[in-house]
């Protein structure tokens, strides 16, 4: 094992945090060092706050911890490790709520372990996975066997909680002028995206044909992408590379209707949208699960993508699409999925009539040259649909 991270949003309470403290406590006590290295990623201002205030924050300094911000941080990739050889495999211990490829720090040969804030520490203070706390024993400084005691932490703190920073700043008027760079990698003043044009949206190009999960991880990858996500334009260069192409089989492959050859989803829809090109994805059930990611809806809407058409869409997802100006429909029969092919052109009918509750029309135009109509439901109520023709909700605020 080669590094220990306690902390996300869900796993850094008062209460996880000071029964890990308990154990850092006992390096001390018991005389081991901390085998492994050590990092400690508060999962809100007011938890770092309040651990601070009860010293906890010095017993993990004390034993070598760095505390990161109180951050989604290394449970999204926000994390510069330090490897001699990144492409040996290699495995850490965490209390994220995650562990897929590449989920903690951007190493495909990374294995993260999930596991409780306190067994996350006992691992660490080992650095041994195979160490068990509740029986095994470590060699102190002394040349003596000991055992970790089982961790005690209080649910709440016996002072109540302190809301340290919060970290606001007062705007300071519609006259100040925001500047910058137009050079800069990181930084890229937002433009609004266009209102609707007052027509059906007719033979786009599919995109892409998503098969199976598509989370927004799939969607908008985090880990270096990340340090782009104030410029919109960068990090769209990552939109749905980790979606699997139904067609292939492979990710970050799609044809192009342009060159008739396989490109980049980004690097298509960019050039279809050089040339005023709409286009359309299609996926599975549930699509946009995961994080709540802005950027899993504005990346689309920024290269051109009008329609999102699935199966079924995360709640949460769905309006973010809606609030983007895009069009989330799903199938009224999921069987039609089945109908898309990868040369088709789609079109979406019945816009002027845009309503609640009433379908819109989805005809794909193969090319043989047969076509296929079927119908395609919403969710938008007077209010979304009123985002989607002026472009966005805050075209329309």
């Amino acid at each position: 094992m080669e590094v220990g991270l306690i902390g996300s949003c869900t796993n850094s309470s008062y209460q996880d945090l000071s029964r890990a403290a308990s154990l850092a406590r006992q390096v001390a006590e018991k005389k081991l060092s901390v085998a492994s290295p050590l990092i400690i990623n508060p999962g809100s201002e007011q938890i770092r706050a309040t651990a601070e205030r009860d010293g906890m924050m010095d017993e993990f300094q004390e034993i070598g911890a760095v505390i990161m911000a109180n951050a989604c941080g290394p449970c999204i990739g926000q994390w510069k490790r330090h490897t001699d050889d990144p492409t040996r495999k290699n495995s850490i211990v965490t209390s994220f709520n995650r562990n897929f490829a590449k989920r903690a720090d951007g190493n495909p040969n990374t294995y993260a372990f999930v596991a409780s804030p306190e067994l996350t520490m006992a691992l660490t203070i080992a650095g041994d996975l195979c160490f068990n706390p509740l029986k095994d024993r470590l060699m102190n400084h002394d040349g003596e066997k000991v055992k970790l005691a089982e961790p005690v932490g209080d649910e709440l703190p016996l002072h109540g909680f302190t809301s340290g920073d919060g970290g606001y700043m007062a705007p300071t008027g519609s006259g100040t002028a925001v500047e910058v760079n137009p050079a800069s990698q990181r930084l890229q003043l937002l433009t609004p995206f266009p209102a609707w044009e007052g027509s059906d949206l007719l033979d786009m190009p599919l995109l892409i044909k998503a098969q199976g999960k598509c989370t927004t991880d799939h969607i908008s990858m985090a880990g270096p992408w990340l340090r782009f996500r104030g410029h919109l334009e960068n990090i769209s260069d990552n939109m749905l590379m980790g979606a699997v192409n139904a067609f292939n089989g492979e990710t970050n492959s799609v044809w192009s209707r342009l060159t008739n050859a396989y490109d980049t989803v980004s690097g298509t829809a960019k050039a279809y949208k050089s040339e005023g090109i709409s286009s359309i994805v299609v996926a599975e059930e549930n699509y946009g699960e995961g994080s709540s990611r802005e950027h899993a809806a504005m990346e689309p809407r920024f290269l051109n993508v009008r329609v999102i058409l699935a199966k079924s869409f995360a709640r949460i997802h769905e309006t973010n699409l809606k609030k983007q100006g895009m069009l989330a429909l799903t199938f009224v029969d999921k069987a039609d999925y089945d109908k898309v092919r990868e040369h088709d052109r789609l079109s979406v009918t019945g816009l002027k009539e845009f309503a609640p509750g009433r379908n819109l029309t989805v005809t794909l135009h193969h090319e043989d040259g047969t076509k296929e109509s079927f119908e395609t439901q919403h969710t938008y109520n007077e209010q979304q649909i009123a985002w989607f023709r002026a472009g966005s909700a805050l075209n329309a605020r």
